[in-house]
């Protein structure tokens, strides 16, 4: 359907109806407009006159080959920001402090689009030889290693070269950061100070690179918000496979007191934001984790001692094992 022009105060069930092309979205007015401004004026304080074009999208990137910067279509409303917290139960780039640091990143890869900087022989010996290969969903990242700097969650500078370039440019750009006294005594110094005297050369340069483009091409809004959900819910989801019973009649070996389900349930939002906290990983995926295990829990009829001090440390200990486990190898693997 198409959206009415009071789309805003409709329910949840008639807005996930609409197609978010129809919203008649801008960015113009809106609080994001102004962190745009400002990330414009971070790049003129630094001396670079390219300022990437930003537009709505359906997720934060930027397309191979165009230098430009795509932001989520929920951030330009608050009506679409409280659906996507109630369908996801956070919202990526919410706060003006974590979408500067996203969209730092992302201002590196139009860069290198915009520059061809991994043509240059220097780039590929500082980062490595990049690819047309995209960003691995899994990696190994060393989380004590000093090669890399440390900006957004997942050690994601240690996934692609691409990455590690976009990461050490953010960490750059970062104004109020003294970045050569935070990494001093690290491997990583020597990116942040390569990355330093490539953008001064950059100084006063149109880029060159800017191909046309058609936004519609690339912003994937011409859908339903349901189905919109649907496909990002199902990207999460599809991550984890079935659980070891055995692992949970250990953590849950009472023979009567409290189902297991239900302390589960009475502690889960708890639960929620510990693992999180610690892992970074996605609340939906770890609420999506939590479901299954309280579904099992209820299966296996097992039960929690009432007075146990410790069951929250192991149950908590249980799960970021399980989520840990599948942000460095990809899958799960036994406890023990």
């Amino acid at each position: 359907m198409d959206a009415p022009a009071d789309w805003a105060v409709l329910s949840d069930e008639q807005l996930l109806e609409c197609r978010i092309a129809k919203l008649g979205l801008r960015l113009g007015g809106t609080p994001v407009e102004s962190l745009i401004k400002q990330l414009y004026d971070e790049l003129s304080a630094k001396g670079l006159g390219f300022h990437p074009r930003c537009h709505i999208g359906d997720e934060w990137f930027v397309p191979v080959g165009i230098p430009a910067i795509f932001v989520p279509f929920f951030l330009v409303h608050d009506r679409l920001r409280a659906l996507e917290r109630k369908m996801m139960l956070e919202v990526e780039g919410e706060t003006p402090e974590y979408f500067m640091k996203l969209i730092r990143h992302e201002t590196a890869h139009a860069y290198n689009y915009a520059y061809h900087l991994p043509r240059n022989k220097g780039w590929a010996q500082v980062f490595g030889q990049t690819s047309d290969e995209e960003t691995p969903d899994f990696y190994r990242p060393r989380p004590f290693s000093r090669s890399y700097v440390v900006h957004l969650d997942d050690w994601y500078a240690q996934s692609h070269p691409d990455e590690d370039f976009a990461e050490t440019f953010a960490v750059w750009l970062t104004p109020g950061l003294d970045w050569r006294n935070r990494y001093a005594g690290w491997k990583a110094l020597q990116k942040l100070e390569y990355v330093d005297e490539l953008m001064r050369s950059l100084m006063g340069k149109p880029p060159l690179h800017t191909p046309p483009y058609r936004v519609a091409a690339y912003n994937c809004l011409n859908l339903k918000l349901k189905t919109y959900y649907a496909r990002k819910r199902k990207l999460y989801e599809d991550t984890y496979p079935g659980f070891y019973d055995a692992d949970l009649r250990q953590l849950f070996a009472a023979p009567a007191g409290i189902k297991a389900s239900s302390y589960l349930r009475l502690r889960r939002r708890r639960l929620l934001n510990a693992v999180c906290q610690w892992t970074n990983e996605k609340k939906y995926r770890v609420n999506e984790l939590l479901t299954r295990l309280i579904e099992r829990c209820d299966h296996l009829g097992l039960n929690v001692h009432n007075d146990d001090p410790q069951e929250d440390f192991r149950v908590s200990a249980f799960i970021t094992t399980l989520v840990m486990n599948y942000l460095f190898t990809g899958k799960f693997k036994r406890t023990k």
